[in-house]
């Protein structure tokens, strides 16, 4: 590729929140990505599970002992077929084929890649960072349902302060160090300690807030956490 893409890992729960499938929010980031691309940018697109995956865990959950590679395994096929729905928006601008290993390093010269989670163990977090890595990229911009990290739950603290800026080690000390299906952290901690140890860098931001996505992809001021160094 003669361009490095930019890679964005963007939370199921954008696409596929509780109330069934975002069609409003994809219109938008149809519209957000094709003009970025107008303007010569290239995009490495990861896809979460959203609650597509919550629906099948807890479904099997309800009926049988729900082992985690299961669990996994429900959450991943989830990923692919949002993967798929997204594919299919930007049809004429994608690989035709979704990223399902991003250990492979796939030829691709179209504008956009749109990849899915993996195997079991690891989250699509942890796609973008092994994706970011393998194509040259710096940086994985993570776009949830939350503007930032914060230094206490703001859904149950009022006083919850946004962090700006932080350490690799000190995030990780948020997170911990397992993986679990369905889990909910800003960004995965298997992801986070191998982004640590590639130096790579992180923004977790609001996927709905889309020019300030583009704040972010343009290198200037943005509202969210920079998550960077050792």
């Amino acid at each position: 590729m003669s361009q490095t893409p930019i890679v964005i890992s963007i939370g199921g729960s954008l696409v596929v929140p509780k109330d069934g499938i975002a069609i409003d929010y994809l219109r938008e980031l149809n519209k957000f990505i094709r003009g970025q691309v107008k303007a010569g940018r290239r995009f490495i697109i990861v896809i979460g599970g959203g609650y597509t995956a919550r629906q099948y865990q807890n479904a099997a959950k309800s009926i049988a002992k729900l082992h985690d590679d299961d669990a996994d395994w429900l959450g991943i096929h989830a990923t692919r077929l949002n993967a798929q729905l997204i594919r299919t928006v930007f049809k004429d601008i994608a690989n035709p084929r979704v990223n399902k290993d991003p250990t492979k390093r796939m030829a691709w010269t179209e504008p956009l890649l749109i990849a899915a989670g993996w195997k079991p163990g690891w989250s699509t977090d942890y796609v973008a960072v092994r994706l970011a890595r393998k194509y040259g990229a710096k940086r994985v911009i993570n776009l949830t349902n939350i503007d930032a990290v914060y230094d206490k739950d703001p859904a149950r603290f009022d006083d919850a302060v946004a962090v700006k800026r932080i350490a690799w080690k000190d995030f990780r000390k948020i997170v911990g160090d397992v993986w679990s299906p369905g889990a909910n952290a800003p960004f995965d901690p298997i992801a986070s300690k191998l982004a640590q140890k590639w130096g790579l860098e992180a923004v977790i931001a609001s996927g709905h807030d889309l020019k300030n996505v583009k704040a972010i992809v343009d290198g200037k001021k943005f509202k969210g956490t920079l998550i960077d160094g050792e």
